[in-house]
């Protein structure tokens, strides 16, 4: 294996027991632990924006990735269009992507439970009093921060682009 496919690769965890000796490190070191989460279906440039600023709230940037059987039950059998394996290595190629967690459930509160981030970050669409797990994350001294889209970006207009063009 290449040496920059193995850097990308030991950023994937498949679940919390595989992550704990880093998260252990990481908060024995004090580092500042940003969590976001999504589907990242059909990764584009909003994501990209997402991701990086999100990473700058913080040293390390954790992203929870849903499960192709969490997102069937969240948007329908006809999604996700990319495979969990796939979305997970394109999210670990990113420089400000220190870790990838894919988890089952249809909401990651287990998982900023397991995590205890210091920042909860989730898009503008949400409204802070309504994000999953904000309240773990405020009683433990964290913050929640919500990150406008970049207009125009979106895995569904992608989606509807690309039926427009084969219809």
């Amino acid at each position: 294996m290449s040496y920059y496919i193995s850097k990308i690769t030991e950023k994937i965890f498949f679940s919390n027991q595989d992550f704990l000796p880093l998260l252990q490190r990481w908060k024995n070191q004090n580092k500042k632990i940003v969590f976001t989460n999504g589907c990242f279906d059909i990764l584009h440039r909003g994501h990209a924006d997402y991701l990086a600023r999100a990473a700058s709230l913080g040293d390390l940037l954790v992203t929870g990735l849903n499960t192709d059987p969490s997102i069937r039950r969240l948007k329908g059998n006809s999604r996700p269009v990319t495979d969990e394996y796939s979305r997970a290595f394109m999210l670990a190629s990113f420089m400000f992507v220190d870790a990838v967690i894919l988890f089952d459930e249809d909401t990651p509160l287990e998982l900023i439970r397991f995590i205890q981030p210091n920042v909860l970050v989730k898009g503008s669409d949400y409204d802070k009093k309504n994000i999953v797990g904000a309240d773990i994350v405020e009683t433990n001294g964290g913050t929640i921060v919500t990150i406008d889209f970049v207009p125009g970006f979106s895995t569904s207009s992608i989606i509807h682009k690309i039926k427009d063009i084969v219809t």
